[in-house]
């Protein structure tokens, strides 16, 4: 639908109609702007040159600090921790530094959620005469972001490791390899 939709106004863009709605008049053109993480998922025509124009970026050093300022701006995490962060970290992408400050605060509700106990967390969040529960805002401290950090590259690893045991698992001499001896019964 929506590449239906993105084709039609980039083959007419001053020809834009509602259902139900022909007016024989041209619309102006205005700029439509898409933003997404793998531009390779969509239809292929509707990305080529002439329909569509394409701006990939890959954030600087200084992007990324400017960013990631932003990201822990309300933490008062100071602009040279920062700095040692994004250093700590070149390959990562933006949206690790928003999970290394999510951890931080999924910690605080998991102690939380351990202290009221599993049984009762329904009864302290769904009308509770006490109302919402409240939170301190946790102190992000360089040595935590640093561990949270690292324990997101571990998880990271853990993940491509096992994508790449199951590569291996499916293409080793017991994996597909036998498919065809399978299939004809003489394995």
């Amino acid at each position: 639908m929506v590449n239906a939709t993105l084709m039609n106004i980039a083959d007419n863009p001053t020809n834009v109609q509602l259902p139900g709605m022909y007016n024989k008049e041209d619309n102006p053109r205005v700029p439509i702007v898409v933003t997404g993480n793998d531009s390779s998922t969509l239809y292929a025509p509707l990305i080529r040159d002439g329909r569509m124009e394409k701006f990939y970026w890959a954030p600087t050093r200084e992007d990324r600090i400017g960013v990631c300022k932003g990201i822990f701006q309300t933490d008062n995490v100071s602009e040279e921790a920062v700095v040692t962060i994004v250093d700590t970290f070149p390959g990562q992408s933006i949206d690790f530094f928003g999970a290394l400050r999510a951890r931080v605060y999924d910690d605080e509700v998991r102690k939380w959620i351990s202290g009221v106990g599993v049984d009762l967390i329904g009864k302290k969040l769904v009308n509770s005469k006490e109302g919402p529960p409240v939170f301190e805002q946790p102190k992000m401290t360089l040595e935590k972001l640093l561990e949270y950090g690292n324990m997101l590259v571990q998880e990271q690893e853990n993940v491509e490791r096992v994508q790449l045991a199951d590569k291996y698992l499916n293409e080793a001499a017991l994996g597909n390899a036998n498919d065809d001896a399978i299939k004809r019964g003489t394995f």
